[in-house]
């Protein structure tokens, strides 16, 4: 070897790697996402995503359209085009498409609502690294109870994020065409279902089985949208009301098996199966995680909020669907994406 040549650096790269794929930055994301659920939920109280619609563009405008600092205008402007749900072209700002559809009061399925109830959530989550030891609540969570108050902020709260999927299940079963129906809905909550499906089918008619308080909810769903007259509610608890023998074409399970161990699933879908008309469909819309748990992300995320607030929920594979609903005695299952969640139908 010449003596002019270098000699090899043998010892270890002790240099963090910054490459895209190993870089801190997603880390420290994940760290601090509960800044997104603030940043979200702030915004939604402040209807700045509906001034941005009405175009209100800069960080001045929008603190005079919504009556707040310029600072904090522009510290949730920024924060928004961080999470995606501003854009920022030319010293404008904008809301992206999903802001525009999913965020903006007065649209259907406006989820501003759920963002502010969901800033209040937040300190709950402190709780989880216990609950995950003990493999349920570690405190009575005294949620599943017809008196309790939060039920006037919750359902309403929630009801947008089923729009979608009733329009899904609407377009699948063809219900506009389907002529004079009598649908079913376990535990309907808001009533959204129901109003989505007697617009579009102006034949049919819905009954609600829910705790007094949430089908009063309903009702004033119902009213404002002119269906009183073929809306109808049983107040009962559905582990226990009966749902009677062959009465109904649809019926409905949105949103319930989530909360519920597998047994009472498959006791509940029996008692569907028989409160159906021969040939009746029995829809049910869950965030349904893949058979090998790889996908999808939302739903795998969603398991924790069972683990910390139900004593026996989770997000069940389609395979146990699935098995629960043959058991149940259905033969035709199918499934249908309806994102975040799934839709399963079966006659």
């Amino acid at each position: 070897m010449s003596e002019h040549q270098p000699t090899p650096d043998t010892s270890p790269d002790t240099s963090p790697d910054t490459s895209p794929d190993t870089s801190p930055d997603t880390i420290l994301r994940l760290i601090n996402g509960y800044w997104s659920t603030g940043i979200l939920g702030a915004a939604a109280e402040h209807r700045v995503f509906t001034h941005l619609e009405n175009g209100a563009d800069s960080a001045a405008e929008l603190a005079r359209r919504a009556q707040i600092s310029e600072r904090g205008a522009q510290t949730l402007l920024d924060g928004l085009v961080s999470i995606g749900l501003t854009t920022l072209a030319r010293g404008s700002y904008r809301n992206t498409a999903a802001a525009s559809a999913y965020l903006v009061a007065g649209r259907p399925a406006d989820l501003s609502a759920l963002a502010r109830l969901k800033l209040t959530h937040m300190g709950k989550l402190a709780a989880l690294p216990e609950v995950v030891r003990a493999g349920g609540p570690v405190s009575d969570p005294a949620t599943e109870v017809a008196d309790n108050p939060h039920w006037g902020e919750v359902v309403p709260a929630i009801a947008a994020q089923s729009v979608p999927a009733a329009a899904v299940a609407a377009d699948v079963l063809h219900l506009a065409e389907a002529g004079p129906l009598s649908i079913l809905d376990i535990g309907g909550g808001s009533g959204i279902y129901s109003a989505t499906w007697l617009e579009r089918n102006p034949a049919a008619r819905a009954t609600q089985l829910d705790w007094e308080p949430i089908n009063a909810i309903a009702r004033r769903l119902l009213a404002e949208r002119g269906l009183s007259d073929r809306f109808t509610c049983i107040d009962g608890d559905f582990h226990t009301t009966d749902f009677g023998r062959g009465t109904y074409d649809v019926a409905l399970y949105s949103h319930i098996a989530h909360q519920e161990g597998p047994e009472d699933n498959v006791a509940v879908f029996t008692r569907l199966k028989d409160a159906l008309k021969p040939g009746g469909a029995l829809v049910v819309c869950d965030y349904v995680v893949d058979d090998d748990r790889a996908g999808p992300a939302f739903p795998l995320l969603f398991a924790s909020e069972m683990l910390l607030k139900s004593q026996q929920g989770g997000t069940w594979r389609r395979a146990d669907y699935h098995a629960w609903l043959t058991k149940a005695g259905f033969g035709d299952i199918t499934f249908h994406a309806a994102p975040p969640a799934t839709l399963v139908i079966a006659r």
